[in-house]
C-alpha cells in the first residue's frame, strides 16, 4: 500500500498543487471542470517527474477565511482531490486555508488522500486572518469519530505568515515535543513567508527533539537543498517549481526536472 510514512530511509519530495481560485472567492474565474483539469495536469507532471507525494491546497482563494470556510469550498476540494487520487499513484495530502482542518480531514476521507497539513495543531499564533488557536484535541476526536485514523496529520510549528509573540517563550523543541505528545504524525518547519528558507538552527532543533518525521515547508530551492538535506526527513515545495519561482504562475517542468536530477545525485 502506498504510504508516505513507510519510507523512513528515503527523504521525500512533496509538490504543491495550488488549486485555482474556487467558486465564491474573489479571484474565481474558471469553471469547476477547468479547475479540475488544471489540478490533475499538475499532479501528473509531479508524478511523471519523480516526486514522492503531492499536497492539494486552495492557495488561490485569497483572502482566506478563518472558521467560515464555505460548503462550496469543501465540496469542490473533495471533487478535485478525488480526481487527483484516481489519476496518480503517489500519495496525496490536502490542506484547506485558513485553518480548515476538519474540512481537510473530511476531504481526505472522501477522496482517498493519505494525510492533511494542519497549521494550528498546538499552541496559537496571529495569522493574516487573526488569532488562530491550536485544535489538536478537537481534530483527533473528529478523526476518531470518522474512523479515519489512517489519515496522517502533518503539523506546522511556528508557521509562516504569522506573528509568534504570544509564544515567544516557547521554544521550537517544546512545540515539536507537544505535537508528538498530542499524537501528531509529522512536523513542518517554515520560513517567515511563502518561498522563504527556514532557519537552519530551527530545523536542527526540531529534528533533534522528536522521533516524528520533520518536513521543510517553505523556501526549498536547487541552491539550498544540499545545505538543508540532513536537517529534515522530507521537503514540501511549491514556489520553486513554478515559473520564475512565483507561486502564482504555472509549473515549470524544467525547474522540476533540474531539481529532481539533483535529488537523484544526492540520494545516490
Amino acid at each position: 500500500m502506498k504510504n508516505l510514512f513507510f519510507i523512513p530511509e528515503k527523504k521525500i519530495i512533496i509538490g504543491m498543487v495550488h488549486v485555482r481560485a474556487l467558486p465564491g472567492t474573489p479571484n474565481h474565474n474558471l469553471n469547476i471542470n477547468k479547475i479540475i483539469e488544471k489540478a490533475v495536469e499538475e499532479a501528473h507532471i509531479y508524478e511523471d517527474l519523480g516526486l514522492d507525494g503531492i499536497i492539494i491546497e486552495n492557495m488561490h482563494d485569497i483572502p482566506y477565511l478563518k472558521g467560515k470556510i464555505g460548503h462550496e469550498i469543501t465540496a469542490a476540494m473533495a471533487v478535485i482531490s478525488s480526481r487527483i487520487t484516481q489519476a496518480v499513484e503517489i500519495p496525496c495530502g490536502v490542506q484547506v486555508l485558513a485553518a480548515g482542518n476538519k474540512e481537510a480531514l473530511a476531504i481526505a476521507l472522501a477522496s482517498g488522500c493519505e494525510f492533511i497539513r494542519v497549521e494550528n495543531f498546538v499552541f496559537a499564533h496571529i495569522a493574516d486572518e487573526g488569532l488562530i488557536e491550536g485544535e489538536a484535541g478537537e481534530l483527533l476526536r473528529y478523526r476518531k469519530n470518522l474512523n479515519a485514523e489512517k489519515i496522517a496529520i502533518l503539523a506546522d510549528v511556528k508557521k509562516k505568515h504569522s506573528a509568534h509573540s504570544i509564544t515567544s517563550d516557547v521554544s521550537i523543541s517544546e512545540m515539536v515535543r507537544s505535537v508528538e505528545f498530542f499524537q501528531g504524525d509529522g512536523v513542518i518547519i517554515t520560513g517567515r513567508s511563502t518561498a522563504d528558507e527556514p532557519n537552519l538552527r530551527d530545523l536542527e532543533e526540531a529534528h533533534s527533539s522528536t522521533n516524528l518525521p520533520v518536513f521543510v515547508g517553505s523556501g526549498i530551492t536547487l541552491e539550498n537543498i544540499n545545505k538543508l538535506w540532513n536537517t529534515a526527513d522530507g521537503f514540501i515545495i511549491g514556489s520553486y517549481f513554478k515559473e520564475d519561482g512565483d507561486w502564482q504562475k504555472v509549473l515549470s517542468k524544467s525547474r522540476i526536472k533540474d531539481f529532481m536530477e539533483k535529488i537523484k545525485k544526492i540520494r545516490s
